[in-house]
């Protein structure tokens, strides 16, 4: 069994205008909703063996963001491809991945990260698929799980969707608790 979760990078900023998209950083509200992602994966045990993270500078800044499970319990693998990758791009990431990892996350960037999920659906949580298409906002994380022991045999509707995740509604549940 296999897992792989899909996140998109945290907020960036267009502070500067004139700056290369591939060198935009996060802004505020980025910086802050990372570490909420962060928590709920380790409160939910989703931290990952290994991590495919594009080099743009907000997926760079949202792993790190993370926390320091993230950077020192996984491998992490920076690939310039995962930069506005289609959803060849990022399976061929997964056909590279070594299968001692049971469970992998990209850190990538839509429409291409959206539409891989999208693509990846056999069947599982219906309404998380129908939230996910609706919108995949950042830091928005798809779970699924495979049959399979080799990330070489996944492929396009194969995926079983555990559910999604925005961190918009961990924030509320945590403002809900104070």
């Amino acid at each position: 069994m296999k897992n792989l979760l899909l996140l998109r990078h945290a907020k960036s900023s267009w502070s500067e205008p004139s700056r290369v998209d591939h060198d935009r950083e996060l802004n505020r509200r980025g910086e802050k909703a990372a570490p909420f992602m962060g928590r709920f994966l380790r409160d939910h045990e989703l931290v990952p063996d290994l991590i495919w993270c594009s080099t743009a500078a907000r997926a760079v800044q949202t792993l790190s963001l993370l926390g320091r499970d993230f950077a020192n319990d996984a491998d992490v693998i920076y690939s310039e491809d995962l930069y506005m990758a289609n959803e060849r791009g990022f399976l061929e990431c997964l056909h590279h991945t070594h299968d001692e990892a049971s469970r992998v996350m990209i850190i990538g960037h839509n429409s291409g990260l959206e539409n891989f999920a999208q693509a990846l659906f056999r069947d599982g949580d219906e309404e998380a698929r129908a939230v996910m298409a609706q919108k995949y906002p950042t830091c928005g994380l798809a779970h699924f799980e495979f049959d399979t022991e080799k990330w070489r045999d996944v492929a396009v509707g194969t995926g079983r969707l555990m559910g999604f995740t925005k961190v918009k509604d961990l924030q509320a549940v945590k403002i809900g608790k104070d």
